[in-house]
């Protein structure tokens, strides 16, 4: 199958289930919404490592954001509720609350598990944040130097799919970057879902396993220009740039929606090919055959 001059592999992306929490941050002005984005994503790129995978799902006009300032709902990503539960309020605590102007609310409220936030940040106060109930939520008001940080006392946990992928094999590096550039900004469009590595893209794409002992993942050997010759190589011929975009969300059909609109858009001049990330079979429960997706 090809897209115009570029051939989709025969291949899926296969993703895994992972729970997720939704919150919506808001600040003064931009400027400072900017500033908490950047701050509470960082090192958020892959469970990996990171404590979780965390990206912005979209922004939010002021006339959407339960205070009526300039907003975005950030999707943060774990294996479980419990690693949630520790990485969340660390996050918000040391990369929101240290923002000036900053609130953060719960973006999942008919969420039936959730994990404490406020509820742990509130000792902060030191004995002095105060709590209001408005209908369900509860809120807690932690003084600060600027004078208050408002925080939703829970944040709700969902289902979600993690690990969605388009692996592209390109002619030159300008070429991947022009075309993983279009990728992104078009899964940036779409709700409910996020890319979490930067810019939404992958250079280090890995494997599992290592030849070092206690390593989980390594580079992916077979995807690399360099080793070509060296190793069993999966490179078209005259590839000499590959990317990977990585996409979480919030269930199987936003993830395949993001895939497909990713697809479409990164086919072109100078991309070789499209394939899909995928081990096998054997890790993941979610199967996005590329083909399928575009039938």
């Amino acid at each position: 199958m090809h897209l115009g001059p570029t051939l989709i592999l025969d291949s899926f992306a296969e993703a895994f289930r992972m729970r997720y929490v939704r919150l919506l941050i808001t600040a003064h002005d931009d400027y400072w919404l900017d500033a908490a984005l950047r701050e509470s994503t960082g090192y958020g790129s892959s469970v990996i490592a990171c404590d979780a995978e965390v990206g912005v799902e979209r922004m939010l006009p002021a006339e959407e954001t339960p205070d009526g300032r300039p907003g975005a709902a950030v999707l943060l990503f774990g294996f479980s509720t419990d690693a949630l539960a520790r990485a969340v309020p660390n996050r918000v605590g040391q990369c929101v609350m240290t923002c000036p102007t900053t609130a953060v609310f719960n973006g999942l409220p008919s969420s039936q598990e959730t994990i404490p936030l406020g509820k742990r940040l509130r000792y902060f106060g030191d004995g002095y944040q105060k709590s209001k109930k408005f209908a369900d939520p509860r809120y807690w008001r932690i003084p600060v130097m600027d004078g208050e940080f408002l925080v939703e006392e829970t944040a709700g946990v969902a289902k979600g799919v993690a690990g969605g992928n388009i692996i592209l094999q390109a002619r030159t590096q300008q070429d991947g970057l022009e075309a993983a550039r279009r990728a992104t900004t078009a899964i940036a469009r779409l709700p409910n879902v996020m890319t979490p590595f930067p810019a939404g893209v992958v250079r280090s794409g890995s494997k599992v396993g290592a030849k070092y002992k206690g390593l989980v993942a390594s580079t992916n050997d077979a995807l690399c220009p360099t080793l070509r010759g060296r190793v069993e190589s999966e490179l078209v011929e005259d590839a000499q740039c590959v990317y990977e975009i990585v996409i979480d969300g919030t269930d199987e059909l936003a993830v395949g929606q993001a895939m497909r609109d990713a697809l479409r858009v990164t086919a072109g001049e100078g991309v070789l090919a499209i394939g899909g990330g995928n081990y096998g079979g054997k890790l993941g429960k979610f199967h996005f055959h590329l083909r399928e997706l575009l039938a």
